[in-house]
């Protein structure tokens, strides 16, 4: 994908990784410190008990400072193994809880549906994005790769708290 600048956004790093690693793409390169607190949130194990080994993909290439949310789905869409993809953002940055941007690489725009059909669905439109802490990335992961949970169940649950972050359950 090409970029305004020129710049050329290739899924690398992300095209051959390995199907249950979380990917994380970092566009906001404001924050040094911050991102390093980010990347060592999540590589550290998670679960219960710290049971899991962190299983993440961290993309930090120039090359993606910027993007939005729409040019990130447009190079991720080829991987229909993935099903949520992580952005590192301003907000991220500027943010106490470091909350990352998980978006839904399965979203509809329901502009195209028929409303003789879909109206309740156009009327209600599913998520497409909310926010996690990194500790919550791999359980949002495993959870939408497994098919356990829907992205709609995270959001409701990070709309449900006070400062809108998912946190580890």
């Amino acid at each position: 994908m090409t970029t305004p600048e020129g710049l050329t956004r290739e899924p690398a790093g992300i095209a051959h990784r390995d199907t249950f690693d979380a990917v994380v793409i970092r566009t906001d390169f404001s924050d040094d410190e911050c991102w390093g607190a980010v990347v060592e949130e999540l590589r550290r194990p998670w679960g219960p008990s710290g049971e899991y080994p962190s299983t993440v993909r961290v993309v930090d290439a120039p090359a993606w400072s910027g993007a939005t949310a729409d040019e990130v789905l447009a190079v991720v869409d080829e991987d229909e193994y993935l099903s949520v993809v992580f952005l590192a953002d301003r907000h991220t940055m500027e943010s106490p809880a470091r909350a990352l941007l998980a978006l839904t690489t399965t979203w509809e725009d329901e502009g195209d549906l028929d409303p003789v059909y879909y109206q309740e669905l156009i009327d209600s439109p599913e998520p497409r994005e909310f926010r996690t802490a990194p500790a919550a990335v791999h359980e949002v992961h495993v959870n939408l790769a497994l098919g356990t949970m829907d992205f709609a169940e995270f959001a409701a649950a990070a709309s449900a708290e006070p400062d809108q972050v998912l946190r580890p359950i």
